[in-house]
């Protein structure tokens, strides 16, 4: 038998997620990583993006993540994520109003610190998307 890993996906509003898994993929702020059982202890924040989780049973689930944090360790992965949504329930036309809001925010950014900011919030949104739409 494979060996598994507990993974816990956590919101403010719930526990999303708890169960034994084989590996999850992460969207960490510095790029993507996989933590599998035996995994090294460490922890990171979060990009917008999709975590995938490949579970004990076979089933694969997709959520998107919108930052938080993730800790992994050797029999354990937690995400605490601000926000969490399995893929087949995202808006695409809330996606797309967040996308023109960011966009917003970095044309009224009031000094170079603010419009940093706010551009790098939508080069995130605008990396979400793309990789929604190449699903």
């Amino acid at each position: 038998m494979a060996e598994t890993l507990n993974f816990e996906l956590v919101s403010p509003e719930k526990l999303l997620l708890s169960e034994v898994v084989l590996d999850v993929t992460v969207p960490g702020s510095e790029g993507e990583f996989g933590v599998f059982p035996r995994h090294a202890p460490f922890i990171t924040t979060l990009k917008p993006g999709i975590l995938k989780v490949n579970m004990a049973n076979g089933e694969t689930r997709e959520i998107v993540v919108r930052g938080g944090f993730a800790e992994a360790g050797p029999e354990a992965l937690t995400v605490l994520a601000e926000q969490a949504t399995p893929v087949e329930e995202i808006d695409t036309a809330a996606l797309e109003t967040d996308i023109r809001d960011a966009s917003d925010d970095v044309k009224d950014a009031s000094d170079d610190e603010a419009r940093n900011k706010a551009q790098a919030r939508l080069d995130q949104l605008r990396e979400l998307q793309g990789l929604l739409a190449r699903r």
